[in-house]
């Protein structure tokens, strides 16, 4: 088997799981001295075509975790969009302080079923998308540090092995259930409906928000009406430079506060090779 260049492929609402898999990525392609192209799958029409890749590609392929699991409306286009036909590949998972679940499990399996080799795998902690008070700043320089390290010691399995051909084996289920989001109540909390407002005082109409949403959700002739489905995957809160969208809906909140309340230690990041 012989690698000719390495490939970096990923959704990332908010750009902690781009800057993860694209750390990885560029640190194996310095180390096996070969070229690097990255690929965007967040937007609608980066996820609108196939990717084929081949025997002599190494693909480092991401993910945030929600609820536990991959992204429910975006997993069909990683089953049905990506295609191994033989390449090896990374599958990596961010998650906000939470736990990851059976997220890695999930994406492990559906690269194997698409024809691609894990030859590694690794969930990073990210800062949550739904609130700052969660793992602010990662993966920060220590996170990037254990992804260069990771990425090194793949590069040296790669390189000594002729053959790999058992997929990496990860803890989790690929078919158990989503994490069911509770409120400070302990209830499960039901906001699957909610989507995000718009502070008319702050918005500019730029229509950003509409230009960067992974669903195409929200109408960019008038951004404060989402027709849409929302995965409340907080790009359009994130990326909006005058802070005008937000969520207010009580169930969602009381989610937020939730997770802000018992999931402030730390968690390790966690690799497997």
């Amino acid at each position: 088997m012989e690698i000719r260049k390495v490939w970096t492929l990923c959704y990332s609402a908010t750009g902690t799981t781009d800057k993860a898999v694209n750390t990885i990525g560029e640190e194996l392609a310095a180390k096996l001295e070969l070229p690097l192209e990255r690929l965007s799958f967040t937007r609608p029409a980066e996820r609108d075509r196939e990717y084929t890749f081949s025997e002599n590609d190494l693909v480092v392929v991401g993910t945030p975790t929600y609820a536990g699991k991959m992204p429910n409306k975006i997993l069909p286009d990683f089953q049905s969009r990506l295609h191994g036909d033989g390449a090896l590949a990374v599958a990596v998972v961010t998650f906000g302080n939470r736990s990851y679940d059976n997220s890695l499990a999930e994406l492990c399996a559906v690269l194997e079923a698409d024809g691609f080799h894990t030859v590694a795998a690794g969930a990073f902690v990210s800062q949550h998308a739904f609130t700052d008070e969660l793992a602010y700043g990662r993966p920060g320089w220590s996170d990037q540090m254990e992804m260069k390290e990771f990425a090194r010691r793949i590069s040296d399995k790669v390189k000594s092995s002729r053959d790999i051909s058992n997929p990496i084996q990860v803890p989790g289920d690929p078919a158990a259930p989503y994490y069911v989001p509770k409120g400070t109540d302990g209830q499960p909390a039901k906001f699957l409906k909610a989507k995000p407002k718009t502070n008319l005082a702050k918005c500019t109409n730029c229509g950003a928000c509409a230009r960067l949403c992974p669903m195409g959700a929200i109408d960019p002739k008038d951004v404060t009406n989402v027709p849409g489905t929302c995965i409340k995957c907080q790009r359009c809160v994130r990326k909006c430079t005058k802070g005008a969208k937000y969520f207010d809906d009580p169930a969602f909140l009381s989610h937020v506060a939730m997770l802000e309340q018992n999931f402030r230690e730390p968690k390790e990041n966690e690799v497997f090779l």
